[in-house]
């Protein structure tokens, strides 16, 4: 009997496989009402949801407007949020990443987070994370074709911003027995190192300033950070500047792994509808690069499409001439983002000695035309390819 139970104790679902692939959904949150900043430029009430509604058909073919099967809902209702949740754990999804904004005067964004998520009743069933979206914040809700947006918030921030970004880190959520970690420390990303680096004027006095914020999370009792950056080989939004060096930068700033966020900021779209598969099989070369490339570990992505006509102005002729007018992505169906998935999975289960991390573009970009939440169109599907390939998640 006493064997029996050991093998059952061995074999029990809450033992994770040898093999598990962690699967993180990079999550954007601007769908919901209230935030400061958003009722400030666009008026009370609004949320990127209008845009969305706005959207048209902008060439023969040209799927707009998507429209959301759970109905147009405000991500900052924990109720709503524990739907969310509910469904990533059911279908296979171990962690949100969540697009974290955080300027000279403050957060932004941080409802969906902090009155969403946090007071979910189910957030123990998901791990959360945090992404950095460093960059500037611009007025492209929409964007007039042929203007220059204007800048509303700096990515730069100052060095006494930096240590209020790490205070309010630690306070409030890397200890979140929910905060997701990699090797046990929480998981914090950076979105643009360009302007991490501007922010302090050198390498040095950013690795300094990485080495303050790690200090910060070791007084707090926790065993450090896992620092990780985005890097791309290409820039999308207005003002994104790529370093010089990307794999030497990462180096000199002591990070511990890199990732991407999306297929686009590695691989060109030539055509007005370029062939989801074309990008898919430019990305996956651009990831056997990494192992040359970077001296630390890299976690693959798995985009769902591209499409970011909803945040172009519907007055404009639908050209591309830059973010967001460009060319889209076509036929990404479900099943060419499962196989997209299965392509991903067999290549991490390949790897031997790097952390199985694989992260998806992404659970709600619906400005952007790459969602996982049910639309009325393929429903459940998208979700339900994630759950095929790696299976159900956690119960809670």
């Amino acid at each position: 009997m006493q064997c029996l139970a050991l093998l059952l104790a061995m074999i029990s679902p809450g033992t994770p496989p040898a093999d598990k692939i962690k699967v993180a959904c990079y999550y954007f949150g601007n769908y919901h009402h209230g935030d400061p900043r958003n009722e400030k430029a666009k008026g009370p009430g609004w949320s990127e949801w209008e845009l969305v509604k706005a959207a048209k058909p902008r060439f023969p073919g040209h799927s707009q407007p998507k429209v959301p099967l759970w109905g147009y809902e405000d991500e900052s209702d924990p109720k709503v949020m524990a739907k969310k949740i509910d469904e990533a754990a059911d279908h296979g999804v171990d962690a949100f990443i969540f697009d974290w904004y955080y300027f000279n005067d403050g957060p932004f964004l941080d409802r969906p987070i902090d009155r969403g998520f946090l007071k979910a009743r189910n957030n123990k069933r998901l791990k959360f994370a945090f992404m950095w979206a460093n960059h500037d914040w611009i007025d492209i809700h929409p964007h007039r074709r042929g203007t220059n947006p204007k800048l509303l918030y700096p990515g730069r921030v100052t060095p006494e911003t930096f240590e209020k970004v790490g205070d309010h880190l630690v306070k409030n959520y890397l200890r979140h027995p929910s905060y997701w970690t990699v090797d046990g420390k929480p998981y914090f990303s950076f979105y643009e190192l360009s302007k991490l680096l501007e922010s302090f004027g050198s390498v040095e006095a950013t690795r300094a300033a990485l080495n303050r914020l790690r200090a910060k999370a070791v007084k707090a009792g926790l065993p450090g950070l896992h620092l990780n950056a985005v890097v791309w080989g290409q820039p999308i939004l207005p003002g994104e500047i790529k370093p010089a060096d990307t794999p030497k930068l990462v180096n000199e700033l002591g990070l511990d792994s890199v990732t991407s966020y999306v297929w686009i900021h590695h691989v060109g779209l030539p055509k007005r509808e370029t062939d989801y598969n074309f990008v898919r099989d430019a990305y996956f070369r651009y990831w056997e690069s990494t192992d040359h490339q970077f001296a630390v570990p890299y976690f693959p992505n798995v985009t769902m499409g591209w499409d970011s006509s909803p945040r172009a102005d519907q007055r404009d002729a639908f050209e591309n001439t830059g973010y967001p007018f460009m060319n889209t992505v076509v036929s990404n169906t479900p099943e060419r983002f499962r196989r997209a998935l299965e392509m991903a999975k067999q290549r991490l289960l390949d790897q031997k000695t790097r952390p199985r991390i694989l992260n998806i573009n992404c659970w709600n970009e619906w400005t952007e035309g790459s969602y996982l939440e049910p639309d009325t169109v393929h429903g459940m599907k998208y979700l339900e390819a994630i759950r095929s390939v790696f299976g159900k998640g956690k119960s809670e």
